[in-house]
């Protein structure tokens, strides 16, 4: 499997990955499923996006982009979506450590994330053995699919 940046002909199986995640209701703030015209203009206005492949068949993607802009513009954030058949095989992992290669390549001197769900101990568990930094927990910040609310927790770490 090779992470890659992704190409337009990955976009038919990126949007439905990325569409479990929103549909699931427990990660991503997104409530709005991507077609094929807005999955595109989605992609392509990011500052990068990498694909995990093998055999012509992408498992998981990641988005990467600053996280605010003017003095804050050096700080990045991203989103992983890794398809459901294929969790549990370290493709995370592997789109999480590509993600940090390309945000420093980029430029980029913090890589932070706003709002990971607390209940998401499996991406909490591979955040921190990686080097992140939590920076505390913001009660009710994410309304789950259900209209119940989670608390989040920011994470960071230098580039």
């Amino acid at each position: 499997m090779i992470i890659r940046a992704y190409e337009q002909g990955d976009l038919s199986q990126m949007i439905p990955i990325w569409n479990e995640v929103v549909e699931e209701g427990t990660a991503f703030p997104q409530e709005e499923c991507l077609d094929m015209v807005s999955g595109a203009e989605f992609f392509a206005s990011q500052s990068h996006c990498g694909v995990a492949v093998e055999d012509g068949t992408v498992y998981g993607l990641y988005i990467l982009h600053p996280n605010n802009i003017g003095r804050c513009g050096h700080i990045c954030n991203a989103s992983y979506a890794v398809a459901s058949h294929s969790r549990g095989m370290h493709i995370g992992e592997r789109l999480v450590t590509d993600c940090i290669k390309t945000a420093r390549e980029l430029g980029f001197l913090v890589l932070q994330f706003n709002a990971v769900v607390e209940t998401n101990t499996r991406a909490r568990r591979l955040y921190e053995k990686l080097g992140f930094t939590q920076l505390g927990v913001i009660p009710n910040g994410f309304r789950m699919k259900d209209g119940s609310y989670e608390a989040i927790c920011p994470y960071y770490i230098e580039l």
